[in-house]
């Protein structure tokens, strides 16, 4: 055998080797826990999500509840009925920019919605926040001519919404994380 191949056979024999040790230390993040402990999903549906507050019938309201759906269908799924153990706050901020005007008409062709939130897990049972966090999400929507207002109105909400799913991804992704590392 050359010494070329037997470099290679002794790096693929050392990566083997390397890859039992640490095949015991791998645990999935939504596995069952053997020992009975909760495990992550039944952590994720203790979160109880309280309404956002905004004004009722404003469009920032809409958002909030938007954010909220989708992030109990993230959390939750569909089941219900579990005790809750943690309260989510969320607080939010909108923006609206236009990115590319018109050199003919001035007025926008492309704007961008933006959407700041901040949330804060509060423990119920001692009424302290355990974790605190930010995130964003900023989405861009064309406009199909000045003419068309209600399409340029329901390209801009769903905007919104995709804007608002990516923000309820981002926190459930922190959340699950804290969950499972505790930190």
């Amino acid at each position: 055998m050359s010494s070329a191949r037997f470099r290679i056979a002794a790096r693929l024999v050392a990566v083997a080797a390397l890859a039992g040790l640490t095949a015991g230390c791998f645990q999935p993040m939504y596995a069952e826990h053997a020992d009975g402990t909760p495990g992550l999903r039944e952590k994720l549906m203790g979160i109880e999500l309280p309404p956002v507050d905004k004004p009722n019938a404003s469009p920032e309201a809409r958002i909030g509840v938007d954010i909220r759906n989708a992030l109990a269908f993230k959390l939750y799924g569909t089941a219900t009925g579990t005790a809750p153990t943690h309260k989510l706050v969320l607080r939010f901020q909108t923006s609206r920019s236009s990115l590319i005007v018109s050199q003919t008409t001035g007025l926008p062709t492309t704007e961008n919605v933006g959407l700041d939130v901040q949330y804060n897990l509060v423990d119920l049972a001692t009424n302290k926040s355990v974790m605190t966090g930010t995130t964003f999400a900023r989405t861009s929507y064309d406009i199909p001519g000045s003419y068309q207002r209600f399409a340029r109105q329901r390209a801009f909400r769903d905007a919104e919404d995709r804007a608002s799913e990516e923000v309820a991804e981002k926190i459930k992704t922190r959340l699950a994380a804290y969950f499972t590392a505790g930190t």
